[in-house]
């Protein structure tokens, strides 16, 4: 039924349908035009406006310094910048009408609002890599990633354009009506204007139809790849600085998380861990002993991770340095020799990673034998990798660079990032025999970097403005596919006070990826050296976060099996709400729980939109306002605790469980799913998938249900043919259960 089949001819058009007629393609030959229709109502026309555009290259160029392409000269009028392509002009550009539609989310990454704005009076989103200091707040400027994939939503559809191209790309975006014609929005059927424009590479344009939200994620997933599943460890408190001194500067500060009782999983180790800043090595009087210290953390099931960036130092007594430059393994310049650039080591060379052999070297320098001092329970974090070039434009390489197959930097440069990733993840892998999980942080990335692990935000700043524009760059990346993600908690250049330290915590804590993190030149920043107020109110937010690991990793779960991100606007789970469609200080974690995390200066107050109620509700609250929509689980020592909020008097949540750290779940379908519902008074656990044959050992220790109606409640569970009772005033609780994953509730 989903064939295309020709629905009628004329001397101008074809038309196609499939979906049994109610989906239909219309081309016109010229001039060419093409629409999206469903029920016979135009959804998106390509090429409404004319601007469909390509440059051919000629078979001979001459390059001279002023003969710029039409792209290339809008780009030197915006930013002043001067390119010499070797192959010539090759821009492209295409215009798509949005029919039906006025808001528009997506293509990261910007530090801006998640609904994009309209660009007439201003610059275009701009999609190109780059390592940008202190970036400014609210900006259309290209950051560290890119991600071409713009969402549109309205009451009964979503629907993406997911524009295929990694060379700098800019986005011009146009809404009508126009604000300036408010009056007549009514009697004007509002649309969106999309032109595309990169410069270079080929048209490879595709429209996902949804129509939800959640069909359209599974959707983009099947084009770029799924979340990948992370190891348990990952969802955890991870404690980083750039940098920590040496080893006893390591053992000191995990001392003081077990002193302070504050639970955490990584220690992060920066640059200055190594050897003269050569990659895969450890400085000798600093970390003498790497091997130990890992084997030390371990021992309290924690891990260590280490930098490693794209770029080797120019050094011919370092062998890792000779092997790459002499398995060809550098990108070049257009004169063919080794393109060198500085960075941190002083001169240096970047690892051409679209080479697959390249690749294939890198993975293997991960391995146990090759890097020495290495454990498996090391992992890595790659930074720089936009990829970052001090001296080159706008520090980064120049456009003419030749990677494998004679290819221009310019024609991949937004793909860097996203092949060094790829190259990590595979030698964590490859370490491990297959058997294991990588954990690797990337700051570069693309559309499909989220197969490859987590990223970051970049190097933002300890001030109220970076913490507010967190939660929008947040969300923009997981509803575009990039689900691991998460923002330096508490700013990475400058010192934050303790209110903003422990209200960046709080935020931090509800965000898929929770790293506190800062610069060298900054403070030093362990949650105990501000007083106990503030070691108190940190310690308590990590420990809550611990306490929902079981809910992130079952998320996470959906994530990697259905495209659905964990962090969600809330026009999400609310599509016909549209009150909800440009809100972006408040989300949805997965459909259970709504947060607003406080992000000004002393406040006492804050207003949050409950869906479903006709306006704004204040709440005096000093910590994080957190609303529980339906079932979570919360994690207690090794137990499991099931907290219901009951609209409705029903709900419904799954509970993912598996050794949280290998394959098995993949390969041997060791795995645990169980699906709790709560309907007319009853909960009952039943298993979501046959498959799973994990036989672990959790229990659920107490359930608690909200919202129940009558004060004098009365809670029955039925464990083995044996029923308990349990009364409240407010609400039904059972306590000391200690019963496998299996429970049945009256209510």
């Amino acid at each position: 039924s989903d064939r295309l089949r020709v629905e009628r001819r004329t001397e101008d058009s074809v038309t196609l349908s499939w979906s049994s007629g109610r989906h239909q393609v219309r081309v016109w030959h010229f001039p060419f035009r093409l629409e999206l229709l469903c029920d016979d109502e135009v959804m998106v026309t390509f090429n409404s406006k004319s601007k469909l555009w390509f440059e051919k290259l000629p078979k001979i160029f001459s390059w001279q310094r002023n003969d710029y392409s039409g792209l290339q000269k809008y780009i030197n009028i915006l930013y002043k910048i001067t390119f010499s392509p070797s192959s010539g002009p090759s821009s492209i550009g295409a215009d798509l009408c949005l029919h039906g539609f006025n808001h528009v989310y997506g293509l990261p990454e910007h530090a801006d609002s998640l609904q994009l704005r309209d660009t007439r009076d201003g610059e275009p989103y701009r999609l190109y890599n780059l390592d940008v200091f202190a970036y400014g707040v609210y900006s259309r400027f290209g950051l560290y990633g890119s991600v071409p994939l713009l969402l549109a939503h309205k009451p009964d559809r979503t629907l993406g354009v997911f524009w295929l191209n990694a060379s700098e790309t800019f986005v011009n975006l146009r809404y009508s009506p126009a604000d300036g014609q408010v009056q007549f929005k009514r009697c004007l059927q509002p649309e969106t204007d999309v032109h595309w424009l990169s410069e270079s590479g080929v048209i490879d344009c595709m429209v996902l139809l949804g129509p939800s939200p959640q069909q359209l994620f599974s959707q983009y997933a099947q084009l770029t790849g799924y979340q990948a599943m992370p190891p348990l460890f990952a969802l955890g408190y991870h404690q980083c600085r750039w940098n920590y001194n040496d080893e006893a500067d390591v053992k000191a500060v995990d001392a003081g998380f077990d002193d302070h009782n504050i639970p955490y999983d990584v220690i992060w180790l920066d640059i200055e861990h190594t050897h003269e800043k050569r990659y895969f090595t450890w400085d000798p009087v600093c970390f003498p002993e790497p091997a130990r210290l890992q084997q030390y953390l371990g021992y309290k099931k924690r891990k260590l991770v280490v930098i490693s960036d794209p770029h080797f130092k120019t050094d011919p007594d370092w062998s890792l340095y000779r092997e790459a430059r002499d398995g060809g393994h550098f990108v070049k310049n257009r004169e063919g020799d080794l393109f060198k650039g500085l960075c941190w080591p002083g001169e240096s060379c970047y690892l051409d990673f679209s080479s697959p052999a390249t690749r294939e070297w890198y993975s293997r320098c991960f391995g146990l034998d090759k890097y020495k001092g290495s454990t498996p329970l090391l992992f890595v974090w790659n930074d720089m990798n936009e990829p970052s070039v001090f001296h080159g434009p706008e520090k980064t390489m120049p456009k003419d660079a030749v990677h494998y197959g004679g290819w221009e930097h310019r024609e991949l440069h937004n793909l860097y990032g996203f092949y060094q990733h790829m190259a990590t993840a595979e030698g964590l892998i490859m370490r491990s025999g297959g058997k294991e999980r990588p954990f690797v942080l990337a700051r570069s990335f693309f559309a499909g970097s989220q197969r490859f692990g987590a990223v970051w935000t970049g190097d933002n700043v300890a001030t109220w403005e970076y913490l507010k524009i967190s939660i929008p760059m947040l969300l923009s990346l997981n509803v575009t596919g990039i689900m691991f993600c998460g923002a330096d908690v508490g700013g990475f250049f400058w010192d934050p006070d303790p209110e903003l330290l422990v209200r960046w915590y709080q935020a931090g804590a509800l965000q898929p990826f929770f790293r506190g993190h800062c610069a060298k030149l900054s403070k030093r920043r362990e949650p105990w050296l501000f007083g106990e107020e503030v070691t108190a109110a940190i310690r308590s937010v990590i420990q809550e976060r611990y306490c929902l690991l079981p809910f992130w990793y079952t998320l996470f779960y959906q994530a990697h099996t259905s495209g659905v991100p964990p962090l969600r606007p809330l026009w999400v789970e609310f599509p016909r709400e549209e009150s909800t469609f440009a809100i972006d200080n408040q989300y949805m974690i997965g459909g259970a729980l709504l947060a607003c995390p406080v992000v000004e200066r002393s406040v006492q107050e804050v207003k949050v939109l409950l869906p479903g109620d006709d306006e704004c509700r204040c709440y005096n609250k000093v910590c994080v306002p957190v609303f529980q929509h339906t079932c979570v689980f919360f994690k207690s020592k090794v137990q499991t605790q099931s907290s219901l909020f009951c609209p409705q008097g029903a709900a419904d949540g799954e509970l993912y469980l598996d050794d949280g750290h290998s394959f098995n779940y993949r390969d041997k379908k060791a795995f645990c799913l169980r699906r709790f519902s709560m309907h007319s008074g009853r909960l009952r656990c039943r298993p979501a998938s046959e498959d799973g044959t994990f036989d672990c050992d959790t229990v659920v220790q107490s359930v608690t249900i909200l919202g129940v109606k009558s004060k004098a409640s009365t809670a029955t569970v039925h464990l083995s043919g044996e029923s308990l009772l349990q009364r409240n005033t407010e609400v039904a609780e059972v306590h000391k259960l200690n019963t496998q994953v299996k429970v049945q509730v009256l209510a």
